[in-house]
């Protein structure tokens, strides 16, 4: 218990005659010293084994699990057999079998466990709810709700319990009931705020995990229904304090980081203490938010700060550069970084900037050099290729990972991305018809390509074959997801779907877009059907439909509240289509208005002089 473990062992193996509980004093001891091998060599060495040291064994097994990737005990049936064996099965048994099934990745077998189980206490039932949060399915879904329905209310009392049942109701999709599970708890804890958060972002409602932080209270653990009855949460914590911190934080940061707007990341960050602020996860998740929210100067100033980063703060300032369209900065930086800090991460990193800016041969050099190329390196150099319109060179390469891995859906996505670019009909067909045929039950990602497909033919003239698939896609009861985009306007965040009608101010907005249409026209721009991705209504036109694209109206908007912006940024869903992109452009231009738009790619900066930094490399 005091860490000598040495001494312990002397003493023990000195001993004349072995009690069994000297044996599980001894078994306890390396479980606790992290020596699970020597607790399974001891217990071989026990010929008629109590209830007592079989937990031990389990739990030992279970350690062994987590620490070498290994099944339980190396064979998960023995473990399994030796708990059948046993004639009485206590609480602690089934308990420590769970939790070895759940460490190795066999929560099934956990949950038939706990169905054995007649009256299961707190622990039990925590293991139940991560078992079921480890498979995350519809099925385990009706479980918890079933469950959680009958546990005793007292069970809400303990933050452990609700804090596993957040956790598990968030994995399966439940945003609603891990909310509801939130709001019974009478004694919340950092950790239960930090799951509730965690579940949010995972789920897309980052807006809700950023209302969550707010919703802290630093110095009141929980609320009772006594309201009078208040305790300091932080103290509670102990030597977690600081760690529970750094968590809450990183969640707070990850929500900005996936809103992508840089008035309210500005707002947050402000309220991060400096203490925290200094330690290198924060840090390392800053220099990514501040990319991902446009600003790679301060991602900049917080990364020259660091003496030494470590591979996550290289990455994550490349990755902030190749957003931007900072290409040669991405590579420049590359080429910097401590060859035993590069990873597989890095090298998707660096690649992705180069595609994001053109810079083919630099990414072939970098490429050809990486030794153990993944499935995501192969499509991002792909991608790179597939830009620059190097189409028999990103088809050998498809060829190349072919031979040595199945064929797999994300290669082809970029090369039928590039086709569509250069409006290349015959190269987009043949692309779409072998997704077909080697992908005929991934519809979601058949219907992604069957739309770049009809907007190849749109845009070459061929409007009979692309109405032909938009009419196919319609019957088939396909959906295209529907575009979104969140913008921040007088510090209140607005979002807009596609052909938004509302909110409150939604007249005014459709007359500024009709306003912004006609100046754009004037300055010469024609709608371009080819991005209508759908059957067109008779009470339709094309500049209808594609002035009801979601950043268009959030544009409007800002206009509305302020008749000059000097910034307007956003966050879209979806990669953004090629006419907004040049309807942006001439807003920038016509309204001598900085915009950014973070779509599904990249970050747009559009310019004053009516340029993006992508360089039409979108």
């Amino acid at each position: 218990q005091c860490g000598d473990i040495n001494r312990a062992q002397l003493l023990f193996e000195t001993s004349t005659k072995k009690t069994l509980p000297m044996y599980g004093a001894m078994m306890k001891g390396y479980i606790k010293n992290n020596l699970p091998k020597k607790v399974i060599d001891l217990f071989n060495e026990i010929k008629d084994p109590d209830r007592v040291i079989i937990i031990l064994l389990f739990n030992a097994c279970a350690q062994l699990g987590t620490n070498e990737e290994l099944n339980l005990c190396g064979d998960v049936t023995s473990a399994k057999s030796l708990f059948d064996r046993s004639s009485k099965k206590t609480i602690s048994m089934y308990g420590a079998m769970m939790k070895g099934f759940i460490i190795n990745n066999s929560s099934k077998q956990a949950i038939d466990l706990f169905n054995e189980i007649k009256d299961p206490n707190e622990i039990i039932i925590t293991l139940f709810f991560n078992a079921c949060a480890q498979l995350g399915t519809g099925k385990e879904l009706i479980l918890l709700k079933s469950i959680s329905s009958k546990i005793s209310n007292s069970f809400y009392s303990d933050p452990y319990v609700v804090t596993s049942l957040i956790d598990a109701f968030m994995k399966c999709g439940d945003v609603t009931s891990a909310k509801a599970s939130f709001d019974k708890s009478t004694k919340k804890t950092l950790p239960m705020y930090g799951v509730l958060m965690k579940g949010f972002i995972v789920n897309d409602q980052e807006e809700e995990a950023i209302d969550m932080f707010n919703d802290i209270h630093i110095d009141e653990l929980h609320r009772e229904n006594d309201s009078a009855r208040k305790m300091k949460l932080l103290p509670e914590m102990n030597t977690d304090c600081f760690e529970a911190n750094i968590a809450i934080n990183l969640c707070l940061i990850k929500a900005l980081t996936k809103l992508g707007i840089l008035e309210q990341a500005q707002s947050f960050v402000q309220q991060i203490p400096s203490s925290v602020r200094v330690d290198h996860r924060i840090r390392n998740a800053l220099i990514h938010m501040w990319g991902k929210v446009g600003s790679v100067d301060k991602a900049k100033r917080i990364f020259d700060k660091i003496s030494q980063p470590d591979h996550i703060g290289w990455t994550a300032m490349i990755n902030s550069y190749g957003l931007n369209g900072m290409g040669d900065e991405a590579v420049k930086l590359f080429y910097q970084m401590p060859k035993e800090s590069i990873d597989h991460l890095t090298y998707i990193c660096v690649l992705n900037a180069c595609s994001h800016s053109g810079l083919v041969d630099v990414a072939r050099s970098i490429f050809n050099n990486i030794q153990t190329k993944t499935e995501i390196i192969y499509t991002t150099m792909i991608d790179c290729l597939s830009r620059a319109a190097a189409f028999e060179e990103a088809q050998k390469l498809i060829g190349e990972f072919e031979r040595d891995h199945a064929p797999a859906v994300s290669v082809y996505m970029p090369l039928l991305s590039g086709a569509r670019n250069q409006k290349y009909s015959k190269l987009s067909q043949e692309v779409v018809d072998r997704m077909q045929k080697l992908f005929p039950n991934m519809k979601d990602s058949l219907v992604a390509a069957s739309i770049l497909l009809a907007n190849v033919y749109a845009s070459s003239g061929d409007i009979g074959k692309a109405t032909d698939i938009k009419i196919e896609l319609h019957k088939s009861g396909a959906k295209k997801r529907i575009g979104v985009t969140v913008t921040d306007i007088d510090g209140k965040l607005w979002k807009f779907r596609a052909h938004d009608r509302s909110h409150a101010e939604s007249a005014e907005i459709h007359e500024q877009v009709d306003r912004m249409s006609k100046r754009i026209i004037e300055h010469g721009h024609k709608y371009d059907a080819s991005w209508i991705v759908r059957p067109m209504e008779p009470d339709e036109t094309i500049e209808t439909l594609l002035c009801g694209h979601s950043e268009r109206l959030a544009m409007a908007a800002h206009f509305i509240r302020n008749r000059k912006p000097k910034r307007i940024q956003m966050t879209k869903n979806l990669r953004i289509c090629g006419d907004c992109h040049e309807v942006t452009k001439l807003v920038a231009l016509i309204y001598q208005c900085e915009i950014v738009v973070r779509d599904a790619n990249r970050i747009h900066h559009f310019h004053l002089n009516g340029q993006c930094s992508c360089q039409d490399y979108f």
